[in-house]
């Protein structure tokens, strides 16, 4: 009776593990000490997509800066300033999304990409490091993702994974309306002033594309 009762809760948990991975991401995300390194994850998403379309579009990458409470900045030089601008809320959103998906492909898969990210933020730590602070930040990062040599069941760090993919697609939704503060300062801004197109739009676009991210993992159900 219990191997039945074992057998329909785990296939109640990856039936709608999605579902589940989002509810204990939006949990943590109100736990103060807890969340901190997953809005870093998500900052520094943020600002690599600002780089990796400057890199795109034929410009380079002065430095990435990442602050404690979550905020960062990507100093670019030349390339397209309308995709650098708009790559940053729409890159995290796809940051999040291809996560949770090769996350969920396999825990080899999972483990495999995580060296990816490692690299990924090594070579950051290497060419674009703006200061001390920032180090101590993607250091943190760095050991979060490097888990994997020390989790025997690697069960935990897909889920470990997936967690930190859903708190980048919740904050990719999140983080956009912290532009409505009639400032006009930030990517909204800047697009607003290249485009003649409201900010408000903007955010309003960068919403909806963390909304469809998450609607389209919620739908496949993996």
């Amino acid at each position: 009776m219990s191997d039945i009762t074992t057998s329909e809760t785990m296939k109640f948990s990856e039936k709608y593990r999605f579902a589940i991975v989002l509810i204990m991401a939006a949990f943590i995300m109100q736990i103060p000490y807890l969340s901190i390194p997953l809005k870093w994850f998500e900052s520094y998403f943020h600002e690599m997509s600002h780089g990796l379309a400057a890199l795109a579009t034929g410009g380079s990458i002065v430095s990435i800066q990442l602050f404690p409470n979550g905020a960062g900045l990507c100093t670019t030089r030349g390339g397209s300033s309308f995709v650098i601008s708009f790559f940053g809320y729409a890159g995290a959103s796809l940051w999040g999304m291809i996560i949770y998906r090769v996350a969920a492909m396999h825990q080899r898969m999972a483990q495999l990409f995580s060296g990816i990210i490692a690299l990924v933020i090594i070579i950051t730590m290497v060419f674009w490091l703006a200061d001390w602070l920032t180090f101590v930040i993607l250091s943190v990062l760095l050991t979060i993702v490097l888990l994997k040599f020390k989790l025997k069941n690697l069960n935990y760090f897909q889920w470990l994974l997936q967690i930190i993919a859903a708190v980048v697609l919740l904050n990719s939704v999140k983080s956009p309306l912290y532009l409505i503060d009639g400032r006009m300062l930030g990517d909204g801004a800047s697009l607003a002033q290249l485009t003649l197109i409201p900010e408000i739009i903007w955010v309003a676009i960068w919403c909806a594309l963390g909304m469809l991210a998450i609607w389209t993992l919620m739908k496949t159900k993996i």
